[in-house]
């Protein structure tokens, strides 16, 4: 067998090389979410990636997936979403957002993220449009490779990420140049009226709630400012910051107080560490605030959201 010339065998080795760089660029954009790693290890890795209890797709409808399904329309529309584009909804829970992106541009293909599997099974079982495929991941590792996405969201879940800097960096990663990044929060200390009714009255009971509502309402990027300076930080340009606004209508004090008593969210987090006496008690308490000295009945609240969106 004829030897090789020593510049072949160096061109040789620096076509190894250079196939070897690249498939190892390939294999970190497109990183697998700790779940596809380690799918029996979910639990630990929803404990270490989200703050927020989730227990089941039912439950976080009747707590917040009624209220993210309102507060989608004015937020697509400050997006100013196009038909036609593949879109990416981080943090997907019950599938709102994604339906409303499906019936607003039909001809666009979502896909819908979120870490808690039993929140996109229901989005599965209750949402079956051609053009949105649903999966389970974590929003600082999402399993897509650079540059896939025309358009990048997020509604009502950045606040509850624990490393909210990676998912900005995660979201502005899958976003092709020139794309739209977008993503809404509660105004959690101004503007979310329904859910201070209930945390301030616990907290004038109870030390332990006082300290939960402090932790609940200095949460990342909830305050004036936060979601426009995470954006710039992340690297985003022609970064807007706006507010939205719905109003959170219940029919009685136990279409409010019922959420509370389940397992998902903040309330209900701090509710299940009562005794019933103690549990009992803060029911009367916040039912007086509900009524405020009228029937029971119908209440409507108004509910403030940040909104900022930047171009990758």
């Amino acid at each position: 067998m004829a030897r090789l010339r020593p510049h072949l065998l160096c061109t040789l080795s620096d076509k190894i090389r250079v196939r070897t760089e690249w498939i190892g660029a390939r294999l970190a954009s497109c990183r697998l979410s700790p779940y596809k790693e380690a799918p029996r290890d979910i639990n630990t890795v929803m404990a270490t990636s989200t703050t927020f209890l989730a227990s089941d797709g039912a439950g976080y409808e009747r707590n917040m997936g009624r209220w993210s399904k309102r507060l989608a329309t004015p937020f697509l529309a400050f997006t100013r979403l196009p038909d036609g584009e593949r879109v990416l909804d981080v943090g997907c829970g019950t599938g709102h957002l994604c339906a409303a992106i499906a019936a607003r541009a039909s001809h666009s293909r979502v896909d819908g993220v979120d870490i808690a599997p039993m929140y996109v099974d229901y989005a599965r079982l209750h949402n079956h449009h051609p053009m949105i495929s649903y999966s389970v991941g974590d929003a600082c590792a999402l399993a897509f490779p650079d540059a896939s996405f025309e358009r990048v969201l997020s509604l009502l879940a950045l606040h509850f990420v624990t490393q909210p800097d990676q998912a900005i960096a995660e979201m502005r990663r899958v976003a092709k140049p020139g794309a739209c990044v977008a993503a809404a929060v509660w105004d959690a200390r101004g503007g979310f009226v329904a859910n201070r009714l209930f945390f301030d009255t616990a907290a004038a009971l109870d030390p332990r709630a006082s300290e939960r509502r402090a932790k609940n309402y200095t949460r990342p990027l909830t305050r004036p400012g936060e979601l426009l300076a995470a954006w710039k930080r992340g690297g985003l340009r022609e970064v807007v910051e706006t507010q939205l606004h719905i109003r959170m209508e219940f029919s009685s004090f136990d279409d409010y107080w019922t959420p509370y008593l389940g397992n998902d969210g903040p309330g209900a987090e701090y509710v299940r560490t009562l005794e019933e006496g103690s549990k009992q008690r803060l029911r009367k308490a916040v039912q007086a605030a509900y009524l405020d000295g009228e029937e029971d009945g119908p209440r409507s609240y108004v509910a403030l959201a940040w909104a900022v969106k930047g171009v990758a």
